[in-house]
C-alpha cells in the first residue's frame, strides 16, 4: 500500500462520520506521519471534535479528550500521585495525556502553567510525575482547538508555544452542498463512528516510508529561501525560525508521500507553506490595520522566491 491508497482509505472510512473536510483530514495525516502537532482553529459546531475522534478510531489509536478550563491544573493533564488505601501505598495515576491522539479542546482557556505542561509533553514526548519520567505512547499527536471568536476569559498562546505546533489548520464553514448533505444524513440517521481499518504495523510502516521520501538540494534551498525571506519582510515583526524550515521539510515529504510520490516537488512545499508558517510569523500593527494577514505575506513570499526548475 502506498501513501495515496492509505489516504484514500482513511478519507473514505472517515466519511461515515464526517461530511467533507478532506483537506483537514489530509493535513492531520501529514502531521501524524511527520511526528508533528496541530492547532485547529474554527468557530464552535463545525465538527472539530468529531474529526479528531474518528481520525484516531480509523487508525486504531487510543484517543483522549481534555476540556481545558481556567481551573485546570497541570496534574489534571499529566497525572499525579495518590494514596491507595487497599495496598497502603502511594501510586502514580497517569493523566489523559497518555494516549496516541490527544484532543486539547479550547487550549486558550487554560492558564499558562497548564498550557506549558501540555506543550512540554508535546516537545519532549514524556512527562515527569513526582520526579519520575514516563514516556508517552508512540505515535503521539496533540490536536489543540482554538476558538477565534472568544476574547474574554482566555489566555492567548505565546509565540514560543505556538512554535511547537507543526501545522495550523483553519476549519471553515461547510459549503452549501456539504451542509445540506449533513442535514439530510442527520435526518436519515446515516452517520456512524469510523472503525479501525489500519493496524499499528501498517501505520508505523507508513510513517517510516514517509521519512524515506527523497528531497533534492534544490528543494532544500527553496525551503530555506522561503523561510529566510520572511525574516526580512517589512510587513513582519519577526520571521520564521529554523524549526519552521525543519517542519516545512517534514510536512512536504509527508504530503508528497500521501500524493503517491517518492520525491518532493516545489508544489508540495508551496502547499504546506501556509499551514506551517502562518501561526509563526507576526504582522506589524500598521499592516494588520490595513487587513494584512500572515497568509497574505506568505503568499507574497512564495511569489517572490524563485521556484527551482526540474
Amino acid at each position: 500500500m502506498d501513501g495515496r491508497e492509505f489516504l484514500e482509505k482513511l478519507e473514505n472510512e472517515m466519511s461515515k462520520a464526517v461530511v467533507g473536510k478532506r483537506e483537514v483530514i489530509e493535513l492531520l495525516a501529514v502531521a501524524l506521519l511527520s511526528n508533528g502537532h496541530v492547532l485547529l482553529e474554527g468557530v464552535p459546531g463545525i465538527a472539530k471534535t468529531t474529526i479528531a475522534k474518528n481520525f484516531a478510531n480509523t487508525l486504531g489509536l487510543k484517543f483522549s479528550r481534555i476540556q481545558l478550563t481556567p481551573d485546570l491544573m497541570p496534574a489534571d493533564i499529566i497525572g499525579g500521585i495518590f494514596f491507595d488505601q487497599k495496598s497502603g501505598e502511594f501510586k502514580i495515576r497517569k493523566g489523559p495525556i497518555f494516549a496516541n491522539v490527544v484532543l486539547a479542546d479550547e487550549i486558550n482557556r487554560a492558564q499558562p502553567k497548564t498550557q506549558s505542561a501540555l506543550l512540554e509533553a508535546m516537545q519532549e514526548g514524556q512527562v515527569t510525575i513526582e520526579g519520575v519520567s514516563f514516556k508517552l505512547p508512540q505515535p503521539f499527536l496533540v490536536i489543540a482547538t482554538k476558538n477565534p471568536i472568544e476574547h474574554e476569559g482566555v489566555y492567548e498562546l505565546p509565540e514560543a508555544q505556538l512554535d511547537r505546533f507543526m501545522l495550523k489548520i483553519n476549519v471553515e464553514y461547510p459549503s452549501r452542498e456539504e451542509e445540506i448533505l449533513m442535514l439530510k444524513r442527520k435526518h436519515l440517521g446515516d452517520f456512524s463512528e469510523a472503525r479501525m481499518i489500519f493496524t499499528s504495523q501498517v501505520l508505523l510502516k507508513m510513517m517510516d516510508e514517509a521519512k524515506k521520501v527523497h528531497v533534492s538540494d534544490e528543494i532544500l534551498h527553496y525551503i530555506y529561501e522561503i523561510v529566510a525571506k520572511t525574516r526580512v519582510s517589512e510587513k513582519l515583526v519577526y520571521g520564521a525560525s529554523p524549526r519552521v524550515a525543519e517542519h516545512l521539510l517534514y510536512a512536504s515529504k509527508a504530503l508528497a508521500f500521501l500524493r503517491g510520490r517518492r520525491y518532493v516537488i516545489p508544489d508540495d512545499v508551496k502547499e504546506m507553506a501556509v499551514p506551517v508558517l502562518m501561526h509563526r510569523i507576526k504582522v506589524k500593527a500598521e499592516y494588520k490595520l490595513d487587513g494584512v494577514k500572515p497568509e497574505h505575506v506568505i503568499r507574497e513570499v512564495l511569489e517572490e522566491v524563485e521556484v527551482p526548475k526540474g
